[in-house]
């Protein structure tokens, strides 16, 4: 098992050596020519009873939105040919809560099937489950679920106190019980420490196998809520954050995601370099922009990146 002393040590080498290491993993472990496409579609938007201090959605925000819901499958289908066609091999279906509804569980267990009829892999983002919800994705052809810890245990009680992270710890060790693929990870520039990142490596590294993906936002700051005001991640140290992560679980998708609408293209390609290997494309990303397709597409093109 790593200790915190030892993932620092490889953290705080020096920065070329690190992403040598963490670029010579990658190779070993991926194509390093392939990055994966996702897509994201919030069916159930706002009205969220929980307090997460960066979330546009949480009951924190001065400007709290009201609950909508995509209740047509026809609309998300629609929207999953639109992924398929934009070259995504991921759907992602969100929503807003602490847990799905029966009514939330019944709209996305009629899509699952239609989404996997288009060649896509599902995935959904819906909080707390519970074993028999878990094993009613499964059955309707569930492949990622997507339940983020947000940073480490230490410095969570800081950004949510509606639900603990053991709760969102036993809900990813039911789905990976149970054959769901898992997409973890966290965000960072929520006044976190360097240690607090890596502690949140850490707490991913003891389930009972790595994810099958990890997911990195840079925060998004939502004016009206707590961290309106936050300070900046320092470039470098995101792109250290993610060469440990590449490094410490080596088989694991590295999926850089919300924030990634205000970095420049070279800060992204050292990100990828770092061992970033998945992306999500599209307008939006929840509440939040989301980096221009067409820029996407024009950068993978110059780094000689293709769809995976």
């Amino acid at each position: 098992m790593t200790t915190l002393e030892e993932a620092l040590e490889i953290f705080n080498q020096p920065f070329l050596d690190l992403l040598y290491q963490a670029q010579s993993i990658h190779r070993k472990n991926f194509d390093t020519t392939k990055m994966q496409l996702c897509t994201l579609l919030s069916i159930q938007t706002g009205g969220c009873p929980e307090d997460c201090a960066y979330c546009a959605q949480s009951k924190r925000n001065k400007n709290h939105p009201p609950m909508e819901r995509i209740t047509d499958i026809n609309e998300i289908v629609k929207s999953a040919k639109e992924a398929k066609e934009m070259g995504a091999s991921r759907f992602c279906l969100g929503a807003s809560g602490r847990r799905p509804s029966n009514e939330l569980m019944g709209i996305v267990c009629r899509a699952l099937p239609e989404i996997k009829k288009l060649g896509l892999k599902a995935c959904c983002c819906m909080g707390t489950l519970d074993e028999e919800e878990v094993v009613k994705l499964k059955e309707f052809g569930l492949d990622y679920y997507n339940h983020n810890v947000d940073t480490s245990p230490e410095h969570y009680k800081n950004i949510i106190t509606t639900r603990s992270i053991d709760e969102r710890m036993e809900t990813l060790r039911l789905l990976q019980k149970h054959g769901i693929k898992i997409c973890t990870g966290g965000i960072l520039g929520i006044g976190e420490l360097n240690e607090d990142r890596i502690n949140m490596l850490l707490l991913l590294k003891n389930l009972d196998k790595d994810p099958d993906l990890i997911t990195i936002n840079r925060l998004v700051k939502i004016p009206g809520t707590p961290l309106e005001n936050a300070p900046d991640v320092e470039p470098f140290d995101l792109v250290r954050f993610l060469a440990l992560a590449r490094i410490l679980m080596p088989n694991s998708y590295l999926k850089l995601s919300a924030g990634r609408e205000t970095m420049s293209d070279e800060l992204q390609t050292l990100c990828f370099f770092a061992g970033v290997n998945s992306i999500f494309i599209g307008k939006k990303l929840l509440t939040v922009d989301n980096s221009r397709y067409t820029h996407d597409l024009e950068l993978l093109q110059k780094l000689g990146l293709t769809k995976c």
